[in-house]
């Protein structure tokens, strides 16, 4: 078994070697950066099928109790006149 003599490391070849480690980081930052701002817009684009949908159907019980009201007074105005206090 061969030794190798052992170099010593200096504080520059640290900040070297550390260099080295962020070089292209900036770049693949880029590229999560993309992700998110994809998956951003179709969170809102959900969001707003959501919304839309929920509308829909509150607009939908809205319209059905509006039609109960309307038929619950019609019934209410023929009682009252077939017991005459109209």
């Amino acid at each position: 078994m061969k030794v190798m003599a052992k170099k010593k490391v200096t504080i520059e070849d640290l900040a070297i070697m550390t260099q080295k480690g962020f070089f292209g980081m900036d770049k693949k930052f880029e590229g999560v950066d993309k992700k998110i701002e994809g998956v951003d817009k179709k969170i809102e684009g959900l969001k707003n099928e959501m919304n839309n949908r929920f509308d829909k159907i509150e607009n939908i019980l809205i319209r059905a109790h509006e039609n109960r009201l309307d038929k619950i007074e019609d019934d209410i105005r023929v009682l009252k006149t077939l017991v005459g206090k109209r």
